[in-house]
């Protein structure tokens, strides 16, 4: 597969044993740049257990206080049966409640960005902008409200120079958890989404390519990065655990950006940007040198 790096990362040593490296990319990054590019995603372990831990324990007792229950004993167990205490029809106001608290956070977006940091470095960069804000999701088992029919985000004007990082709080499998098209499905599959959509809508591209869909299996603990260029989604969940995870757009900082609505500073804000950059960004030449 060509993907814009050479394939050797070995040390050489020329004839005078001076040693010279062949490659601008380790074996290690390669691998990982080859695997996101021949699925469309990676699922890797997240960087920082304690993060995620502290992250989900914060949830619960958002959840608990919300509810007006005690905390459990089992935090995981407590997310995959909230469905228990909560009624189906009350699950989107308690969902934006959690969104707006979480999102008020000042070390919320930080956290995040830690748990899957060394893998965005690697496939996107490292100077970055990130979504704003976080998305939380709340699928209950049989929930038809929340079913977020296959699309690609380019067809809503997303920069497709872009990832999600998508983080599970409890183990998503099946229709617990979502599906993507594979990267040689998807191409041939775009050649004709546009007269399928208007023929039937998302139902009936869901109908022609079912059979090649992948359905991700991210345990607690694993991280998601994948291209939402690709058609992805999710259906109703017929396992019995109610599904939560969080989802938010990563992109190169100096990469082109989308509409209006999905501008740097407003929809993205930046977040490693480096001295050089900013040294840059802030320099005015003199009068009498602008070239």
């Amino acid at each position: 597969m060509q993907t814009g790096m050479f394939t050797e990362t070995a040390v050489k040593t020329t004839g005078s044993a001076m040693p010279v490296m062949e490659s601008f990319a380790t074996s290690a990054d390669q691998g990982v740049s080859e695997e996101f590019l021949r699925q469309g995603y990676i699922i890797r372990d997240v960087d920082r257990p304690d993060v995620l831990e502290a992250l989900r324990h914060r949830v619960v007792e958002m959840a608990c206080e919300y509810l007006g229950v005690d905390l459990p004993q089992d935090d995981g167990e407590f997310l995959n049966s909230i469905h228990a205490n909560l009624a189906i029809q009350k699950v989107n106001a308690f969902r934006v409640a959690l969104y707006n608290l979480l999102n008020g956070q000042s070390w919320f977006r930080p956290s995040y960005f830690w748990l899957g940091k060394s893998a965005l470095e690697t496939l996107v960069g490292n100077e970055l902008a990130m979504q704003s804000r976080v998305n939380l999701s709340i699928q209950m088992p049989n929930d038809e409200s929340s079913v977020l029919d296959v699309h690609s985000d380019t067809f809503d004007a997303e920069t497709p120079f872009q990832v999600v990082e998508w983080l599970p709080l409890v183990d998503v499998y099946d229709t617990k958890s979502m599906f993507i098209l594979p990267p040689p499905a998807n191409q041939a599959a775009f050649l004709n989404v546009k007269p399928l959509l208007e023929q039937g809508g998302p139902a009936r591209v869901f109908h022609e390519v079912k059979d090649q869909l992948v359905w991700l299996r991210v345990p607690y603990g694993k991280v998601l990065i994948f291209t939402p260029n690709l058609l992805h989604g999710n259906i109703v969940n017929r396992v019995p655990e109610t599904r939560w995870s969080f989802n938010a757009r990563f992109k190169g900082l100096f990469t082109p950006y989308g509409g209006p609505a999905k501008s740097l500073g407003g929809y993205y804000l930046p977040i490693t940007t480096k001295a050089v950059s900013r040294v840059g960004m802030a320099y005015r030449a003199p009068e009498g040198f602008n070239a």
